[in-house]
């Protein structure tokens, strides 16, 4: 199972190495019709000095950072790093970016006030490692704050199901995962879920007992 495990990264962190140089094309309508305003919505609620980002990608989170703040970011793909590392310096940000996957972070546990993740637990290989290693990294009380689409109820999640196996193979996503389950089984408390577009993207704001 663990081999199962890391072939599955792999195979994750190639995908996104080869989509990095057209990523930010392909995800660009998107960002213009809502995904802008959805993350400066995400950063404006955002708590805490010590900030951990799981997923930087190429960095479209980068503008919306609270100043003033400690941020930290990782990714699995080198290549998003490059980009991100790129955008970074563009926008004159210092922030340490780490080549690490969120199911084996190598920070001490209790390392950050809080985490961000957008987009992110779609494309990771064991969403339920990937949590309880964020829950290690944060402080008692600590927040993640997510961005992140789910599988929706009724017939548009069968639908979804039914779609799901060509999405990861093209993109390396899946688009029918049970993430608010998945939070609530790692041992989170949902302090505040919002529908973002019907009841596929959401808001989820959840808290570290």
């Amino acid at each position: 199972m663990r081999k199962l495990k890391l072939i599955v990264k792999n195979s994750v962190a190639k995908k996104y190495d080869r989509l990095a140089a057209i990523f930010d094309l392909l995800e660009n309508p998107m960002e213009m019709m809502a995904g802008k305003k959805w993350r400066k919505r995400l950063f404006a609620q955002v708590e805490g000095d010590k900030i951990l980002e799981v997923g930087v990608g190429t960095g479209k989170n980068f503008p919306y950072y609270p100043p003033h703040k400690s941020v930290t970011g990782i990714d699995i793909s080198k290549k998003m790093l490059a980009k991100a590392s790129w955008k970074a310096a563009q926008l004159k940000l210092s922030i340490p970016l780490y080549n690490m996957d969120v199911q084996d972070l190598k920070f001490p546990p209790g390392s950050f006030d809080a985490v961000v993740s957008t987009f992110v637990f779609c494309s990771v290989a064991d969403p339920d490692k990937g949590l309880e290693e964020i829950k290690r990294v944060l402080k008692p009380g600590g927040k993640i704050f997510f961005l992140e689409h789910v599988r929706p109820r009724g017939i548009k999640g069968r639908i979804f199901d039914l779609l799901n196996p060509l999405f990861v193979r093209l993109l390396g996503n899946n688009i029918n995962r049970p993430t608010l389950a998945a939070i609530r089984k790692a041992g989170f408390t949902i302090i505040n879920e919002e529908n973002l577009f019907s009841d596929i993207f959401k808001f989820i704001e959840s808290a570290r007992p």
